[in-house]
């Protein structure tokens, strides 16, 4: 790889018609010397999203469109990486907004480092109460854990990165993502580039602004996901479970144990049983208290609503991941 080697940004959209020209110019306008290629794989859309990337093609030749028919995000990324012949590949959602010098920070760390995929902070901001109080969520440990991408820390390998810079060659070595993996599919690709000896690089130098989910269903419904899909890779890569990915499902057990037990001993009138069943739930409910104010709330409107958006995350991802069943 030379000292300006070319890169393709693949962005794989539906439903971006919104964001996408304004996305698609930030990737444009990067001050990298060398050729910057954004390639758009574009899926079934409600709006207008297929005929804004198609003008944007026209408009400016580094833009280029192909179909992805099932609209599926690593079947996108896959069509798009086969698009255009680069030297690195730059991951970009459809509604992300990079910063300028994103590129040339991820080129130069992939060249400094040696490593494979390089990435950095998934910098959550709301624009609502509700959306402060989950991108507060979003940046606790006790939220998320202690994955660098979400809280910081300093830069060195990780097991996973947001979104991700990529040497076309690791890509290639690994046969791409795994287009069965509708969710996590970034985490099951960093495994098997760790796997095959490639080094997963985080630096806080690159970040990129997340908008989170608006209201506690949407946000159920997203960790409902991320937790299905935790669990599926957990079956496909038993190595790889974690205290971390066991603390929600546990803690749902725990709490639905409890619960039962205290209703038990409500209906025999055993006073032990109600307040022994009721504990978990109560220290639980403290842990999101405490997390709450420790968690960096600008104002009290997000304070009031984070010990809610606590439970919502971790009770969905939990029983999201005792759910299981998505192999395909």
């Amino acid at each position: 790889m030379g000292e300006t080697p070319s890169v393709a940004v693949v962005m794989p959209v539906v439903n971006e018609e919104r964001h996408l020209r304004a996305s698609v110019a930030r990737a444009l306008d990067q001050d990298y010397a060398g050729r910057i290629d954004v390639v758009l794989a574009v899926g079934p859309s409600r709006d207008r999203t297929r005929e804004v990337a198609e003008e944007l093609a026209r408009e400016d030749g580094r833009v280029h469109v192909v179909d992805n028919p099932t609209g599926r995000t690593p079947a996108g990324l896959n069509r798009a990486i086969a698009a255009v012949d680069s030297d690195v590949v730059v991951r970009v959602d459809g509604h992300a907004m990079v910063p300028r010098d994103y590129v040339r920070i991820g080129v130069e760390t992939l060249v400094r480092t040696g490593a494979d995929n390089v990435g950095g902070i998934m910098a959550a901001e709301g624009e609502t109460d509700t959306e402060h109080a989950v991108a507060a969520a979003m940046r606790s440990r006790f939220g998320v854990g202690d994955a660098s991408f979400h809280v910081g820390g300093e830069e060195g390998p990780a097991l996973t990165v947001y979104l991700g810079c990529f040497r076309r060659s690791a890509l290639a070595r690994v046969g791409g993502y795994d287009e069965s993996m509708v969710r996590a599919q970034d985490w099951e690709l960093n495994l098997r580039i760790r796997e095959t000896g490639g080094v997963v690089w985080f630096t806080p130098e690159m970040a990129v602004t997340y908008r989170p989910r608006s209201t506690l269903r949407a946000l159920a419904r997203q960790y409902f996901d991320y937790g299905r899909w935790r669990r599926e890779v957990v079956r496909r890569h038993p190595e790889t479970v974690s205290v971390r990915y066991l603390a929600a499902p546990v803690t749902v057990v725990v709490i639905g144990i409890g619960g039962l037990v205290a209703i038990a001993g409500a209906a025999t009138g055993t006073s032990a049983w109600v307040a022994g069943g009721l504990a978990p739930m109560g220290v639980y409910a403290l842990g999101t208290v405490v997390a709450s104010v420790t968690a960096g709330a600008h104002d009290w409107r997000t304070l009031i609503r984070l010990p809610g958006v606590f439970a919502t995350m971790h009770g969905a991802w939990g029983i999201g991941f005792l759910r299981g069943g998505v192999a395909g």
